[in-house]
């Protein structure tokens, strides 16, 4: 396997670079999503609001690192306008979770260029062969297009691995920002609830 993908030429090393950059991202990503998966501690941010301890509430959101406790916090630290300060971090969070899917994206249209240029490459050597030998040598022709192809076949490998997981956290990331417009507007509603209850 490992002398195929020598066979392919210098190309391979950008393409090898892609996909080694690609799978640190995705184990990051991975190991950072599954961190941020649960939202038992946000229920009990809203209870704790729900039965008037705002403060005890906001305690136990500033110190968690999850993108939805950090919204829920910014919303209970601000009481003059805490769905503006809200918004503002959810955009913040976003930000956050969108983190290294631009190199992602980036390596899936890459690399089946670099991979292109591996085999045209390969096929101008080909040629050259052709052009020194003439046909009495078929088989110095036909191997060189054959590992010419190698790049290409990398290079659409790589992005068709990349795009699953880049799909993945797209998704994730949308369901992500869903679930904290829920829980921002159920926050403002309850502290709207607290509020009035204590300004009567």
């Amino acid at each position: 396997m490992l002398q195929t993908l020598v066979k392919g030429g210098w190309i391979m090393i950008p393409l090898g670079a892609c996909s080694l950059i690609a799978v640190t991202i995705v184990v990051e990503r991975c190991m950072y999503f599954r961190r941020i998966s649960s939202t038992e501690r946000a229920d009990k941010v809203l209870d704790l609001v729900k039965a008037g301890g705002t403060d005890e509430a906001l305690e136990l959101a500033a110190v968690s690192p999850m993108p939805l406790l950090k919204v829920l916090a910014a919303g209970l630290d601000h009481h003059v306008a805490p769905a503006m300060a809200m918004e503002a971090s959810c955009v913040a969070q976003i930000a956050a979770m969108k983190r290294g899917l631009t190199a992602l994206d980036t390596i899936i249209t890459l690399s089946p260029l670099l991979g292109l240029l591996g085999t045209i490459i390969g096929m101008i050597s080909s040629f050259n062969v052709m052009a020194t030998a003439g046909m009495g040598q078929p088989h110095a022709v036909t191997g060189g297009v054959a590992e010419a192809l190698i790049a290409t076949a990398t290079g659409i490998s790589v992005a068709v691995i990349t795009l699953v997981p880049y799909n993945f956290f797209q998704a994730r990331i949308e369901r992500e920002t869903d679930t904290m417009e829920q829980y921002a507007t159920r926050l403002e509603m309850s502290l709207a609830t607290f509020t009035s209850e204590a300004h009567p």
